[in-house]
């Protein structure tokens, strides 16, 4: 049975059941009473309404809406009950007005509440992530559950083996154009010998930690990521929970013993093949052989520059697999922020690398004794 809608006067009233198969019906009803009929203010009877559903409170809104479009203003008298409790249920909220959305725009203390409230959550959740990773790490010595069998010489030859021809072939370019453009200046000097010196001590401190690192970061802190990542996004490290499998301990671990292994050892091949590019240009530009050459090296450098390149590759090496790993266990969602966490990965442990570097060469600068 339709519901009907009528003209009484002064009124429209409905009578019937507010449901969704009637609700064409009654829109168009409603809209030909109003052209009918043009008044300022209409007053609408819902008193006879028996039954409503959301459809029902939607088309209400509707009309209502339609009304105020037209310059009328809808006025609801005798609204039974459970209609009004439907209406308040299911109505959808009023659209805010251009005044209202400047109204809710923050203020300066709120983003920078927000901000400050963001930078402590990713605080939080790193600092729980190094310290499980380095209690894992140190657990995973004493115990064998929770680990796989060969995982952490597979690892080692991923990051380490597989790594070594880029760092190599980067390391020989730096070393060779360090001499060259070092060679040019010493020349004039009559110290074009002092290039095995300059060479050998900045790869050692400097140029051969932080160019592996930078490597190892874009290429293996990387996979790191989006190895944990796409496990995260395909629900892998909850199946490991709930196989009573740490996350860290059975993936990160394995990855944190291989970095910590293979950055020292790529680290100090670095170091050779970088001081090899320098003897080359030593060799064919400055008519320099290899004894004198050799002697120069070794009277240049000393235990501590090579100590200090270990220990700043140690640290490099931490970072790296951290923020590797942090980038991906934040991920939520798709595929797509598996792309962007790996993309945050490499930024980040780039730029930690760096600021790592600065900090220790400011440390070993001023904490070694000054010679007079």
């Amino acid at each position: 049975m339709n519901t009907r809608v009528q003209w009484s006067g002064i009124d429209i009233f409905i009578e019937g059941d507010l449901i969704i198969s009637q609700v064409s019906h009654i829109l168009k009803k409603f809209q030909k009473l109003l052209a009918e009929h043009a008044q300022p203010a209409v007053t609408v009877d819902l008193g006879l309404v028996e039954k409503i559903d959301t459809a029902g409170v939607v088309l209400l809104q509707t009309i209502e809406k339609n009304a105020q479009n037209q310059g009328i203003e809808i006025q609801w008298l005798n609204t039974p009950k459970p209609v009004r409790q439907a209406i308040d249920a299911f109505s959808l909220p009023p659209e805010k007005g251009t005044a209202e959305l400047q109204a809710l725009k923050p203020s300066f203390f709120e983003i920078f509440g927000n901000w400050f409230y963001e930078i402590g959550t990713h605080l939080h959740d790193l600092f729980y992530l190094v310290a499980d990773t380095f209690y894992y790490s140190v657990n995973n010595l004493l115990k064998r559950h929770g680990k796989r069998k060969g995982e952490f010489t597979n690892q080692l030859m991923l990051i380490g083996m597989n790594a070594f021809p880029i760092v190599g072939m980067v390391s020989f370019l730096i070393g060779l154009i360090l001499a060259l453009q070092s060679a040019a200046q010493l020349r004039q000097f009559g110290a074009a010998i002092y290039v095995a010196d300059l060479i050998s001590i900045s790869m050692a401190r400097e140029m051969g930690p932080i160019m592996t690192a930078i490597m190892l970061a874009g290429r293996s802190g990387s996979a790191i990521t989006s190895e944990i990542a796409t496990m995260v996004v395909t629900e892998e490290t909850d199946a490991l929970k709930s196989m009573a499998l740490n996350p860290i301990q059975y993936v990160l671990v394995p990855k944190f013993y291989a970095m910590t292994v293979a950055m020292p050892l790529l680290t100090i091949l670095s170091i050779i093949i970088g001081i090899f590019g320098a003897f080359v240009i030593a060799l064919t530009y400055l008519d320099i052989g290899l004894e004198p050459f050799y002697n120069q090296v070794v009277n240049a450098l000393f235990l501590k520059d090579i100590l200090t390149g270990l220990v700043k590759s140690i640290v490099f090496a931490w970072l790296i697999v951290i923020l590797g790993a942090y980038h991906g266990f934040q991920v939520r969602g798709g595929a797509a922020e598996v792309g962007k966490a790996t993309t945050a990965s490499v930024v980040s442990s780039i730029f930690a690398v760096i600021l790592a570097d600065s900090i220790l060469g400011l440390i070993f600068y001023f904490g070694q004794p000054v010679e007079i």
